[in-house]
């Protein structure tokens, strides 16, 4: 049986956390199964954080490609678009960028990554012949309609880079909330079940004591009587 200075050093939490916690063999094994649910949940947690980190990773590199060829595609077209002004002067070129100005229908769809909506926007292709710009032929130099070329062709890439930046920022924040609920079943749920199981087993494991201690006691007095 523990004594009192023994009993003292129990900590003032844990008595306060047992008193909220019936000691029984009941509630020991409830909480055992709690313990074990709660680390099947972080398991899945985890496996699906490694499989969002995994499209994380590949979105992320397709965007990363993407932004190189944006760039190297915006380059080309800003040089097209200097040789064009040079050829046919700054008028034709802003009276062609008019003539050829437009609308573009994105359609946009909802895929699922692990059980993730994340968008998933799809673009035409903006190409267009050079007789469907809108604006003569005849008025205009081959050098105009390269870069129109170049600026379609600028155009599409970064409707994709676009399309998924945004599923990539999806995957992060969705990853985020996903390491948030791990660590609190890592770090705060599962330890604070750890110590109430313990802390049952304790006074369980305490109770049996007395009551073997108050059994040998009784069996001494009868005899001696």
């Amino acid at each position: 049986m523990l004594n009192p200075g023994t009993r003292s050093a129990v900590d003032a939490k844990g008595r306060r956390d047992v008193e909220h916690v019936s000691a029984t063999r009941m509630e020991l094994l409830a909480t055992g199964d709690q313990i074990e649910l709660a680390e099947q949940g972080r398991d899945l947690l985890v496996d699906k954080r490694n499989q969002l980190m995994k499209a994380f990773r590949s979105e992320a590199d397709v965007v990363l490609a993407g932004s190189e060829r944006l760039e190297e595609a915006a380059a080309e077209a800003g040089r097209r678009l200097g040789w064009a002004g040079a050829v046919d002067g700054p008028e034709a070129v802003a009276s062609a960028s008019l003539a050829a100005g437009g609308e573009v229908t994105l359609e946009a769809e909802v895929a699922s990554i692990m059980g993730v909506r994340v968008p998933k926007i799809d673009a035409p292709n903006l190409g267009r012949a050079a007789d469907g710009r809108g604006f003569s032929l005849t008025a205009t130099s081959p050098a105009i309609d390269a870069a129109a070329d170049a600026y379609e062709d600028e155009l599409d890439i970064l409707l994709d880079v676009a399309a998924r930046e945004v599923r990539v920022r999806r995957l992060a924040q969705e990853i985020g909330r996903t390491t948030r609920r791990v660590n609190a079943l890592e770090h705060v749920l599962i330890p604070r079940l750890q110590q109430r199981f313990r802390r049952i087993r304790m006074v369980l494991d305490e109770r049996e004591r007395e009551d073997h201690f108050r059994l040998r006691r009784v069996k001494r007095r009868k005899g001696s009587g």
